[in-house]
């Protein structure tokens, strides 16, 4: 599954995606180790700023973003809900996109940790109901899912989610 981290994060590099924030989670174990490997070069590509809370971690997007940068969370879906009160009165109502890259945990009956099991099953509800736009990662085509994500960070101007079911 690492490839799929990489090609993922190698789209977002050829479109410009330069900042990255994020809580780390098991799901995206590999996109946040290439996070930090690429923090360990004596010449990054890439920013990588890890976040305490998924709310700070939209705080510091939102800035990064303020400075000229196009921006990457990374979180798991339990995270969301720190996040909600930061979505609807800052980056919905004043424009401010990112890609919010989102591991599914519990998503569809899959066998996780009891505590993911209701925002598991209501993650696509709570993200309709803030009107978050949101694409399914297709493993075998990490990039074309991407791309449709930044196709729809483009036309809104507005923060999207890309969903990740399994580990990447």
């Amino acid at each position: 599954m690492n490839q799929v981290a990489e090609r993922i994060i190698s789209t977002l590099l050829d479109n410009g995606y330069r900042a990255f924030t994020g809580v780390p989670c098991s799901l995206l174990k590999g996109a946040f180790r290439l996070l930090e490997e690429e923090m360990r070069q004596e010449k990054p590509r890439l920013r990588y700023v890890s976040a305490v809370r998924e709310d700070s971690a939209l705080g510091l997007a939102a800035g990064m973003y303020l400075g000229g940068e196009k921006t990457v969370v990374l979180m798991q879906n339990s995270g969301l809900g720190y996040c909600l009160n930061v979505l609807t009165s800052m980056s919905l109502i004043y424009d401010i996109p990112n890609l919010m890259v989102i591991s599914w945990r519990g998503a569809e009956g899959m066998n996780d940790a009891v505590e993911h099991d209701i925002i598991g099953e209501r993650l696509l509800h709570v993200l309709d109901a803030v009107g978050i736009t949101y694409v399914l990662l297709d493993p075998e085509t990490p990039e074309a899912s991407v791309e449709a994500c930044l196709h729809q960070i483009e036309e809104l101007h507005k923060p999207v989610a890309l969903l990740i079911r399994q580990a990447v």
